[in-house]
């Protein structure tokens, strides 16, 4: 047995507990507020801002941890190298979680360091930079906090007035206290894709069937799998991911982002070092593993023999309509689960907001059937689960 500190302990952190708990690992879910999701199902648990470093330390002395799992950006990530000189497993590595935490050291590893193809990228530390950085650029162009999760703080800018806007709203929705914002040039997309990949302790670099996603205002608003691509360009994309993947370093589940482009080609976008809220649809039994039990046999060294595509699946969330402070309630649950080779996960989240993500429907299908229709369901009924 393991024992594991989750650094995180949101929908994701909940899933990755479970696969855990059930190879009979030990887990202590953090996180910023008491009641988070992942902590409903762990063995302990820890409030605290893992901004604080001192705090996080704190922690790690008095639960001594084989393994720091991190789930989310905003952690004081230059004292996981520490912890890694000191024998603890970091996941999947302390440089990947640097790296990947802001938008400014992978961007430069990918586009300067491996020569990916990207869209093209300033930076800003001021109103007066950005307007600089638009203008090199053009417009439209994409507006976002170095750190930053779920879309927060992304705007697209379309003419120059629009830049004060961004400037403010970038800098609101930044994550940590990193108060600096990356411009980059539009791409004009046909798709967009999550190549889930697998790095092994000892074993070959694994892909997961493509997901195909669709994001409103940058965040996860559904996703299917598999997503249509050209064998060329999935052949593409995959050698950018173990690319960057190995240039990181360290073995667990990575949620590479691509777009897709018929005219030319395919783009790296972004990367996370840890399942992808994306990746929620292998819930629907899309593959023989789960991207949650992916990650956690990575992390612990056990054997990944292959990922085998056996079903067609759709996801799609289910958003909050009101804000409230106290423990919200749904209906609708009834609609959901009378339906055949569907499957509704509810968050457990304590408190929403309009707009936060309370759970997901999962529907699948057999391998052949029409994707389209599948995906037109589990949207048909999320849109039946209402919070209140």
């Amino acid at each position: 047995m393991k024992k594991i500190l989750l650094l995180g302990s949101g929908e994701l952190g909940k899933e990755f507990v479970i696969a855990a708990q059930r190879l009979g690992q030990y887990v202590i879910a953090c996180d910023s507020y008491a009641g988070a999701p992942a902590m409903q199902v762990a063995d302990e648990c820890e409030v605290f801002s893992m901004l604080d470093g001192d705090a996080l330390e704190r922690a790690v002395r008095k639960h001594q941890p084989d393994l720091i799992v991190p789930e989310i950006e905003a952690i004081r990530t230059e004292r996981l190298y520490e912890f890694e000189q000191e024998g603890i497993q970091v996941v999947p590595s302390a440089r990947a979680v640097n790296f990947t935490m802001n938008r400014k050291a992978i961007r430069d590893l990918a586009a300067k360091e491996l020569g990916l193809k990207t869209a093209r990228y300033y930076y800003a530390k001021s109103l007066d930079e950005l307007k600089e950085a638009a203008g090199k650029i053009g417009f439209p162009c994409v507006v976002k906090p170095l750190m930053s999760s779920s879309g927060k703080g992304q705007s697209i800018v379309k003419t120059p007035d629009e830049l004060e806007h961004a400037w403010e709203y970038g800098c609101c929705g930044s994550r940590g206290d990193i108060k600096e914002l990356i411009v980059e040039e539009f791409i004009k997309f046909d798709s967009e894709i999550t190549l889930l990949t697998v790095t092994q302790k000892n074993g070959p670099t694994l892909f997961c069937p493509p997901i195909g996603h669709v994001q409103k205002n940058g965040d996860y608003r559904e996703s299917f799998q598999p997503a249509h691509i050209d064998p060329a360009h999935l052949k593409e994309a995959q050698d950018m991911a173990e690319k960057v993947t190995r240039a990181l370093t360290g073995a667990g589940i990575w949620g590479v982002e691509f777009f897709l482009s018929h005219e030319n080609g395919v783009y790296f976008s972004e990367l996370s070092p840890r399942p992808h809220d994306t990746g929620m649809v292998t819930l629907a039994g899309t593959q023989n593993l789960n991207e949650f039990e992916l990650h956690l046999h990575a992390v612990l060294g056990l054997p990944i023999p292959h990922v085998k595509l056996e079903r067609m699946g759709a996801s799609a969330v289910i958003l909050s309509g009101i804000a409230s402070q106290e423990q919200p309630n749904y209906r609708g649950m009834e609609e959901v689960l009378k339906e055949e080779d569907t499957y509704l996960r509810i968050f457990g989240k304590p408190t929403t907001r309009v707009n936060r993500r309370m759970g997901v429907v999962l529907c699948n299908a057999p391998l052949g059937s029409d994707l389209d229709a599948l995906r037109d369901k589990a949207k048909a009924l999320a849109a039946k689960v209402e919070v209140y």
